[in-house]
């Protein structure tokens, strides 16, 4: 017979243990990231175009993560 594995989801610790700064200074590096792939992928340099699929979704989490930080800031403060 057949075994059945579990798979578990791990969240990233790393985003949640920094600060609302912090990840608005790696949103921001993330965002000159994706320009850069932009720009490389239309003139032609861009070996990978998967990079702009990646670094599009790396920076909507951390725009996840900021709202996140936000509201238990906020939270915190009534």
């Amino acid at each position: 017979m057949a075994t059945i594995k579990k798979t578990t989801k791990t969240a990233k610790t790393a985003v949640e243990v920094k600060t609302i700064d912090q990840l608005n200074t790696d949103l921001t590096a993330k965002q000159n990231d994706l320009i850069q792939a932009k720009r490389g992928h239309k003139m032609g340099e861009l070996t990978n175009p998967r990079v702009i699929t990646v670094t599009r979704k790396e920076i909507a989490r951390l725009f996840t993560a900021i709202r996140a930080a936000e509201m238990v800031a906020a939270k915190e403060n009534k």
